[in-house]
């Protein structure tokens, strides 16, 4: 069997690389470890966690803000063997939605564990003990990423777990335990803290959500305390006893000092990620890796093995699915001879949170640090309307602009849908707009993008709401 392209791991970057490369004339093959398509990403990571932040949010809502707008509705019911039903159907119709497609651009599948023996060749070990060895001009690794452990605690999925179990609980616990104040921990801890479970979560810096504007970090730490979520900053985990009925976690000051111990009946380690490279083949085959375990490739994602390429969790950056899906298409295009690039200035960032935060370009403290002049404009959604109508004013939007050309070099927005609304400065910025272009250009009236607008306004102290 000889292809074109076999992509090892069909995640988000390894199946839109894929389908990109059908698209472009290539044979294509595919390699899935699992028994579905998607990866973490809609297996068990981005998909089924939205499923349940969008439940659990609702079922706040229903309790506690719909009598405040004349929707009386009792006490809403807890059903959570439904609610994860409702989590496994979003996982089902998005695998059977990459499967579609697949088949839509006649491209191979085959389940197994794949390893590159040499460049041009992938062996693939199936599930039944079987293997074959497929022939390719070019191999992508897009393998992503697994969870990052802890050493001396060892998860069980069960009660102590990682990002996959915490999907899954049977039941609400009530005393949990999140050791990581990263994307993945304020999401999932968010998800039980609405369900009833009280959450502490256990961070070894002194701020949450690192890498962010410091900021937004603090601002929304405060909205998140506000809403019951317990902060202990500057903390480390260094055991957890699981002996008795209730977890022991010990926890001692990250610069030492005296240790206490919180009990918990789930605990949930989420200090990160790392790359998926274990069994592989790289080594033997040559592929070299960096001191993180990352696959080292240039800026066109090729290895140092000729016709092996990487993309995605598996190399240096973000460990960002969209950020995956930009380099399986650049890939693809490079592989075909085009001229295939991923503007890495211009990434977003979400956290799924209630409210979301969102950010794409510089933060504050990276332009400080870089020693660049910048001016910032700030509006907060307590002056905007509909954010008023809706109840839902917590948060603002920041530009940070450029204090000689005022180009945007970072925005940066807390609000109930920053999600969706970090997109119209992604495209200002990959446009190289000014504050004032956004400033000028015409938003709809009553919305929550109003307050992008103001705040580019306010970039050059001429809000008019504020």
């Amino acid at each position: 069997m000889s292809y074109d392209l076999i992509v090892i791991g069909t995640g988000p970057g390894g199946y839109v690389c894929a389908i990109r490369a059908a698209q472009l004339g290539m044979k294509v093959a595919v390699v899935e470890r699992r028994a579905t398509h998607g990866g973490t990403c809609l297996n068990v990571g981005c998909i089924p966690s939205k499923a349940l932040l969008h439940a659990s949010e609702l079922f706040e809502e229903a309790g506690h803000s719909f009598a405040k707008m004349g929707i009386g509705v009792g006490k809403p019911k807890l059903d959570l063997k439904t609610m994860l039903g409702f989590k496994d159907e979003a996982v089902d119709g998005n695998v059977k939605g990459v499967d579609f497609l697949f088949k839509k651009n006649k491209i191979e599948s085959f389940f197994g564990t794949g390893r590159i023996v040499s460049a041009g060749k992938v062996e693939v070990k199936g599930n039944d003990g079987k293997t074959q060895t497929l022939e390719t001009k070019n191999i992508v690794i897009a393998t992503g990423s697994d969870v990052a452990r802890l050493k001396g605690i060892e998860i069980d999925e069960k009660r102590i777990v990682s990002s996959t179990g915490a999907l899954s609980l049977d039941k609400v616990p009530e005393k949990m335990l999140v050791i990581g104040a990263g994307v993945i921990g304020l999401e999932l801890g968010s998800v039980w803290r609405r369900l009833g479970s009280q959450v502490t979560v256990v961070e070894f810096l002194d701020r949450i959500l690192p890498g962010i504007d410091s900021e937004v970090g603090r601002q929304s730490q405060r909205l998140l305390e506000k809403q019951g979520m317990i902060f202990k900053l500057g903390a480390k985990v260094t055991g957890v006893d699981a002996s008795g009925k209730k977890l022991k976690a010990r926890i001692e000051p990250a610069k030492g000092g005296v240790a206490e111990t919180i009990e918990a009946d789930v605990v949930l380690v989420s200090i990160g990620r790392v790359p998926y490279t274990e069994g592989l083949g790289l080594k033997e085959s040559g592929v070299a890796l960096d001191e993180r375990g990352r696959v080292t490739v240039d800026d066109h994602f090729r290895t140092n093995v000729k016709g092996v390429y990487a993309i995605g969790d598996a190399i240096r950056g973000l460990m960002l699915a969209h950020k995956a899906e930009d380099e399986g298409v650049a890939a693809a295009e490079i592989i075909a001879g085009q001229a295939g690039h991923v503007n890495y200035d211009v990434i977003p960032n979400v956290v799924y949170t209630y409210p979301e935060i969102a950010s794409v370009g510089k933060s504050e403290d990276e332009l400080k640090a870089a020693g660049v002049a910048f001016n910032a404009g700030k509006f907060p959604f307590t002056a905007n309307g509909r954010a008023k109508a809706n109840q839902q004013t917590e948060g603002f939007v920041k530009i940070l602009a450029d204090a000689k050309t005022d180009r945007v070099l970072g925005v940066h927005i807390v609000c109930s849908d920053a999600g969706n609304m970090i997109a119209e400065a992604a495209i200002a910025m990959e446009f190289g707009a000014s504050s004032e272009d956004i400033a000028r250009t015409c938003h709809a009236h009553p919305t929550l993008p109003e307050a992008v607008k103001e705040a580019a306004m306010a970039v050059d102290k001429r809000a008019i709401h504020m």
